[in-house]
């Protein structure tokens, strides 16, 4: 079959892996608030469906829990997708978690109670953690240094595409009668998962993974078709098959990688930071904003349309501000972007809390009987409030949102690096499965004291990210293993992570032609499969 080269073109189909994630988000936040949604599936007194006296809607821990269910099974897909990588490939897991979608979203739209709506959303979740872990991984292992930013980042782009194309598409279906307000957003969202598993068989293999599976000759081909133009000569080409030889040689003279070795003495600083650079990502509440958006602008005094339309102006701005991240992440460093953008977020946080613990007040019931929004804020500081939250979300797109899904990547050697993605992308969804539970009661029992949490996260994570986080951009993954651990791999070395910084000659040897995806000079010397196989 053919195959499509063009890394950008790669890129741009395996993130949408990513997207699904930001449909799945929209089509709980747009649609939560809407009366078809709460008459149907409602719990209060007259019971559903359809009860259009009284559609109090499901309570706030069972709206937790349905929410909660997709980061519940994303945690499960992000586990066990590094045993699925490892044995089928990086791109057939991504087609894997493609057809589970279709399954998800199948029963999802279908759902004629809570409890079908929970299932089917736990086995969306499986999904999202399966591609949420190694589209990042595929694309680092094809991307050269001085892109592998932007383009591993670009799934955060994909994820706020998701998010706010149906969020819209949820809106408009919101003026529709019935179970099909929620029906068509939910039915739709099945097609970016169609596009997926078919763009995906046009795009080549992973060749570190074929490599490993000691497939050399279809290795040389994927690397001509992407670094080498067709040339199969090509200086980027022998280089990047010799470096390939070696990390393989390494591991046969190791033992069968499992997640054990992620604990190792050389290895769990390593893990350690992978694991918290997701988890610090989901507590900064970035995807509370997102889920829950509705019940703060209804505390905010907004309700109805008008609280849909101001909800979907921070999906605007977050497409909009992670592109600068996108052309600028690489220049910039990881470290100074997460430095800032907690630094920023924890400002918005904490202004939302004095603002609303100011000039708020309590409302038994809460607002448009709402028991999430118990609070209301009104007059010039309600519009305060709408303006933090936007900040905030303008602080976090071009930070943590796409570094969060480049960093991780990043930071392994070879022969780990598809379950030590999995492991730390399990974290993130356990924090998101966790916080998607608390913050519906955490609304209702204690209010702005909500932002208070959060802002406290953001302070914790500027001060664990300063000391703790090494930088890692333009440098060539093997460089990176160096910050950690001595030539041999035998010990921790530990460089101060204030002390790394941006390696900028990377690109311009690139553009020079000077360099290969790796980092090290080529030669114009050709390389033959027999002296690239450790086996032969």
């Amino acid at each position: 079959m053919y195959k499509i080269g063009n890394i950008y073109f790669i890129a741009a189909i395996a993130v949408i892996g990513g997207g699904l994630f930001g449909f799945d988000i929209s089509s709980m936040s747009a649609i939560l608030g809407t009366s078809q949604f709460n008459c149907y599936f409602n719990q209060g007194p007259h019971g559903p469906p359809f009860d259009d006296e009284a559609c109090s809607g499901p309570d706030s821990t069972v709206i937790g829990g349905v929410t909660a269910a997709m980061p519940g099974g994303s945690w499960l897909g992000a586990l066990i997708s590094g045993f699925i990588t490892d044995r089928f490939g990086r791109k057939t897991s991504i087609q894997i978690g493609a057809c589970i979608w279709l399954i998800g979203s199948a029963i999802v739209c279908a759902s004629q109670n809570l409890g079908m709506l929970g299932a089917g959303r736990a086995i969306n979740g499986l999904c999202v953690g399966i591609c949420s872990a190694q589209v990042p991984v595929y694309i680092s292992e094809l991307a050269p240094p001085s892109k592998r930013g932007r383009l591993v980042g670009a799934q955060q782009w994909a994820i706020t595409w998701g998010i706010m194309i149906l969020f819209y598409i949820s809106y408009g279906t919101s003026f529709v009668d019935g179970p099909a307000a929620f029906r068509i957003p939910w039915g739709i969202q099945m097609v970016p998962a169609v596009i997926l598993l078919i763009g995906l068989m046009f795009l080549p293999e992973s060749p570190r993974w074929l490599a490993r599976k000691d497939r050399w000759e279809e290795a040389l081909e994927v690397l001509t078709l992407v670094h080498g133009k067709g040339d199969s000569t090509a200086p980027m080409v022998v280089s990047e098959m010799r470096e390939i030889k070696e990390q393989v040689e390494f591991e046969r003279h190791n033992s069968d990688v499992g997640y054990l070795e992620l604990f190792k003495p050389n290895m769990i600083n390593r893990t350690h930071i992978g694991i918290f650079v997701q988890i610090w990502s989901q507590l900064t509440g970035m995807n509370v904003m997102m889920y829950y958006i509705n019940y703060v602008f209804l505390m905010a005094g907004l309700s109805g349309n008008t609280n849909l339309v101001a909800s979907s102006i921070q999906y605007v701005i977050n497409v909009c501000m992670t592109v600068p991240a996108l052309l600028f992440v690489d220049r910039w460093g990881r470290r100074p972007t997460l430095l800032v953008g907690a630094a920023l977020m924890m400002t918005w946080l904490f202004a939302n809390a004095g603002l609303m613990a100011t000039y708020g007040s309590y409302v038994p019931g809460g607002v448009d009987n709402k028991a999430e929004a118990s609070w209301q804020v009104t007059g010039p500081a309600s519009k305060a409030v709408i303006a933090c939250t936007y900040l905030f979300v303008a602080s976090y797109a071009p930070t943590w949102g796409p570094v969060s899904w480049i960093y991780p990547p990043e930071l392994y050697p070879l022969r780990v690096r598809g379950k030590a993605v999995a492991l730390a992308t399990s974290a993130n969804w356990a924090f998101n499965f966790a916080l998607g539970w608390f913050v519906p009661p955490s609304f209702e029992n204690i209010q702005w004291k909500t932002y208070l949490i959060f802002g406290m996260f953001c302070l914790s994570m500027f001060v664990h990210v300063f000391f703790m986080f090494p930088e890692t951009a333009g440098k060539p993954l093997e460089e990176v293993t160096q910050i950690f651990e001595d030539p041999n791999g035998i010990k921790y070395v530990g460089t101060p992570a204030w002390k790394t910084h941006v390696n900028r000659q990377i690109g311009l040897q690139e553009e020079r032609g000077e360099m290969t995806t790796s980092g090290k000079r080529h030669t114009s010397e050709k390389i033959s499969l027999d002296e690239a196989s450790p086996e032969r």
